[in-house]
Parts: C-alpha cells; sequence; structure tokens
C-alpha cells in the first residue's frame, strides 16, 4: 500500500481497459470492431470507474491524472512533496497499460493495415485540426472534469475521498458531450503515455507517432485542471 503503487496500478487498470475499448472498436476482426462512439465513451466511462477505485484501495488518491495533481497541488489542496512520486507514477502506469492493450490485440494490429487507426488505439488526433480550437476543446474538457470532480467531492474539496463511480459517469459524459473535436485526452499522461508506448513497440505498419500534435493533450489539460482548480476555490 502506497501512494506509488496505489497511483500506478490505478492508471494502468485505466488505460488497460481505456485503450483496449479503442482497440476493440478500431482494429480489423476484433468481436467489437466498427461498434461505435457510445461503446468507446462507455468503456473509458468503466475504465475510469475502475482506475479511482484500485488506485484508492492501494494507497493512491485516485487522480490517475497529473493535470489533476498538479492543478490540486498549485492551489494547496495535495502535499506538493507526493508531486513528483504521483507524476512518476501516473505517467508509469500509462507507458505500461497501453503495453498490455498493445498485447492483448496484437493480432488484431498485424491485421490492420490502416496505420492512423492504429495510433488511434494508443492517443488522440484532433477530427478537424487547429491548434487554437483544438487546445481549447481540450482546456474545456478538463475544466468540466476537474470542476464537477471538485464539486462532488465538497466539503473536502480534493479527489482522495472521491467516490469511483461519480468520477467514471462524469468522464462518460464528457466523452458523448465534448469528446467529439479532440477525442478528449483531458489528461497528459493518458495520451502521452501510450504515446510514447506506440513509438517504442514494434507494431508492424505504424506511421510516426504525431509529435507535433502531442503538446496540446499536455499543456490543455493542465491548463484546463488549474483554472477549474482556482474557480471551484474561488467560488
Amino acid at each position: 500500500m502506497s501512494p506509488f503503487l496505489g497511483e500506478f496500478a490505478g492508471t494502468a487498470l485505466l488505460i488497460i481497459m481505456g485503450c483496449g475499448v479503442v482497440a476493440n472498436v478500431l482494429l480489423t476482426n476484433t468481436k467489437g470492431q466498427n461498434s461505435g462512439w457510445i461503446v468507446i465513451t462507455f468503456g473509458w466511462g468503466m475504465a475510469v470507474f475502475l482506475g479511482v477505485y484500485a488506485s484508492t484501495k492501494l494507497g493512491g488518491s485516485g487522480h490517475l491524472n497529473p493535470a489533476i495533481t498538479i492543478a490540486l497541488t498549485a492551489f494547496g489542496d495535495f502535499d506538493s512533496s507526493l508531486l513528483p512520486t504521483y507524476i512518476m507514477a501516473q505517467f508509469g502506469g500509462a507507458i505500461v497499460g497501453s503495453s498490455i492493450a498493445w498485447l492483448a490485440y496484437k493480432q488484431h494490429f498485424d491485421a490492420t493495415t490502416d496505420a492512423d487507426l492504429k495510433m488511434a488505439v494508443f492517443c488522440n488526433s484532433p477530427a478537424i485540426r487547429n491548434v487554437g480550437y483544438n487546445l481549447i476543446t481540450e482546456i474545456i474538457g478538463t475544466f468540466v472534469l476537474t470542476f464537477g470532480a471538485l464539486a462532488m467531492s465538497a466539503p473536502s474539496a480534493t479527489l482522495g475521498t472521491l467516490d469511483a463511480l461519480p468520477v467514471g459517469l462524469l468522464v462518460l459524459g464528457i466523452g458523448l458531450s465534448l469528446g467529439g473535436p479532440t477525442g478528449y485526452a483531458i489528461n497528459p499522461a493518458r495520451d502521452l503515455g501510450p504515446r510514447i508506448a506506440h513509438f517504442i513497440l514494434p507494431i508492424p505498419g505504424k506511421r510516426d507517432s504525431d509529435w507535433g500534435y502531442s503538446w496540446i493533450p499536455v499543456i490543455g489539460p493542465i491548463a484546463g485542471a488549474c483554472l477549474a482548480a482556482y474557480l471551484f476555490k474561488f467560488l
């Protein structure tokens, strides 16, 4: 039981299920191929539920998200000495989790010829590429995530005591309502960790990992989470 173990295991489970549901929908000859956006968003919602629940049981706070950890630390609601531990655990868990999801679907990655679909299992790309609007979308999505999660956890105003199911339902709602433009990364570890795995893993026929876009799912969520934490504290 430790903060590192909790955040690492929780984030790994989040990404195994999250990348797994995307693989199930997008890759060739899976049982769930072409089952659509509702399946993806529901799968991610359940992934968040499991990840938060596991994290809190194993000694973490259920953040699973560097943007939330940074925002809570910046406004005095989280122990700053734990920040490096949480960030390392979250990114490490995301890399390991996406690698496990790839292993589970290895045959289907091999059978899929579309390199964009292979990359989409790991990380986000915008439906319409526009730096300004893509960044704004990620800021808005993460603002809603952070403000909503903090409101659910009041009066403590931290995520450590938050039940897992409400957060999972919140993420499901964000995916359904705000996920269309960018795929709703709303979490730097969720996008950058698997993007690194995509770059490293021996995936046949893969494309580049779109590093030119990779900063948006990092900066946008951090900005959105900090704005939400500031406004929640102010109110």
